[in-house]
């Protein structure tokens, strides 16, 4: 695997394949430079890297980094290249991957001399802190003010230093000093708020924006409590992280970073933050009150470059950058529990509200159960785990479709899922609060009932008489498929 250290690496390998859409024109920060990014998410185009932006002194803004391509081969390139495998691997090769790791010792960062690192080329500290220089961008039409997090790392630690966290909830602009914060109060960085209000002490935090590639994609995966992500990460790549201190709070930053952001959080002062349109697809309803960040610090390279994801219809970061690692972790937590489990794979399409889990094709002689039964092993599996948190509906399925390609997705949910018994129900299960599809009640319990689509046929049929697809690899003798396959050119295919 290759370990690209910084945003701007990450930016020449796609550049090599066409993925980097330079963009020199002024662009404005408020709806421009976020619609373009849209625009570009929607055609699966490239990557958009804005060079030029209004009433913004040299530095540079980049959307859609974790988007899809629509060159054939490169469609997943965003992600594969930011965890080190080539441009046209599948991504189902990365999620193994993110698994193998699970499994290895991690490897903590190291901590370097902060002179000379990239992040600490300019600093401003006290009267100078200005986040008004950033070119935050004002994403929907709708949103309650500019977003300046939306895919960056935010890092945070336990008072008595036990556990670094580093995840990523949206922060929106207040003012040159302020930033309002979403912080959920079930989820890592909310647990580790509330053991800093428990002392008495407002929570020391960075925000790291533009790091290695690799990092969003951990700070997205729902590891344990008590594990440190950058320790994940240098796992996953054989070697560890570089850091340096940060300036103002206690907390080591990626050496690399484009932009960090240093400050408190106050578990007094609260301003309205919201709406924004968000990983659902819907348009934002609603503003409420959240803790206030007063930002101590600001360090940034030349010409830094802010990265930012443009949330809303799939697919975008929210589904790529938590969807793919989502799927990992519960594949790892599911083969942990010794279940028959081939692959899992969240349905970006779906805005990451179908996790399809593909089970060995004899599951059935390996546990001679039920598929209902295997179905209730495997939900209470992951509605008791924090990868469960946010999935509601799991298609159950023989690992005999390709699980990233929407179309067969469909195609095998609709053809196999029985329409009156086909749905096992879990009642009461944690959830967030942002589908649409909840009721008030449960938004405020964090609870749901949530569903398995049992697609599976291995308990229905004998051996000998399970559906088969009829398809070009199965209806067709093999010296035929070699023949046609041979003359392709020869009929006038390009």
């Amino acid at each position: 695997m290759k370990h690209l250290k910084s945003l701007r690496a990450f930016i020449e390998e796609l550049k090599a394949i066409g993925e980097i859409q330079e963009i020199d024109q002024e662009v404005d920060w408020n709806l421009e430079m976020s619609g373009i990014t849209r625009r570009s998410m929607d055609l699966r185009a490239p990557a958009p890297l804005f060079n030029n932006i209004k009433g913004i002194d040299g530095l540079r803004a980049m959307g859609a980094p974790g988007g899809l391509s629509a060159q054939r081969q490169y469609k997943f390139s965003r992600v594969n290249v930011a965890l080190g495998f080539p441009a046209d691997a599948s991504p189902l090769a990365v999620i193994e991957q993110l698994v193998a790791a699970r499994q290895k010792s991690l490897i903590p960062p190291i901590i370097s001399d902060a002179a000379g690192a990239p992040c600490k080329e300019n600093i401003l500290i006290n009267d100078d802190i200005d986040l008004l220089l950033l070119p935050s961008p004002m994403i929907h039409v709708k949103d309650g003010g500019r977003y300046l997090q939306t895919f960056g790392l935010n890092i945070i630690k336990t008072p008595d230093g036990s556990w670094t966290n580093w995840s990523i909830n949206r922060m929106m602009l207040v003012d040159g000093k302020r930033l309002a914060c979403l912080i959920p109060p079930n989820q890592h960085l909310g647990i580790i708020h509330a053991k800093w209000k428990e002392k008495g002490e407002p929570t020391p935090i960075v925000i790291a924006l533009g790091v290695e590639p690799g990092l969003p994609y951990v700070g997205g995966m729902p590891i344990p409590e008590g594990m440190d992500e950058a320790a994940y990460l240098g796992a996953y790549f054989g070697e560890p992280l570089e850091l340096v201190m940060a300036e103002t709070v206690d907390i080591a930053v990626p050496a690399t970073a484009e932009i960090i952001i240093e400050g408190h959080i106050s578990h007094t002062e609260v301003l309205e933050e919201g709406p924004m349109d968000e990983y659902p697809g819907y348009v934002g309803d609603g503003a409420s009150l959240k803790p206030v960040l007063n930002v101590s610090a600001i360090t940034y390279r030349n010409k830094a470059i802010l990265p930012f994801a443009v949330a809303g219809a799939p697919v975008e970061e929210n589904h790529t950058g938590w969807g793919i690692p989502h799927s990992a972790e519960t594949l790892f937590i599911l083969r942990a529990a010794g279940l028959p489990v081939a692959m899992c794979w969240m349905v970006l399409e779906s805005a990451n509200h179908w996790l399809v889990v593909a089970v060995n094709e004899d599951w059935h002689e390996q546990l001679n159960i039920s598929s209902k039964e295997f179905s209730e092993k495997i939900g209470n599996v992951i509605f008791s785990s924090k990868a469960g948190f946010g999935i509601a509906k799991v298609i159950l399925i023989e690992n005999d479709i390709d699980v990233t390609n929407p179309e067969e997705v469909v195609w095998a949910f609709a053809s196999r899922a029985h329409p009156s018994h086909g749905e096992i129900y879990f009642d009461d299960k944690a959830q967030n609060i942002l589908p649409v599809f909840l009721e008030q009640s449960e938004k405020q319990r964090f609870k749901v009932t949530k569903v398995f689509y049992n697609c599976l046929l291995a308990d229905r049929f004998a051996i000998e008489e399970r559906p088969k697809r009829s398809d070009f690899k199965n209806s067709w003798p093999q010296d035929m498929q070699e023949n046609i396959l041979n003359n392709w050119k020869a009929y006038g295919y390009k």
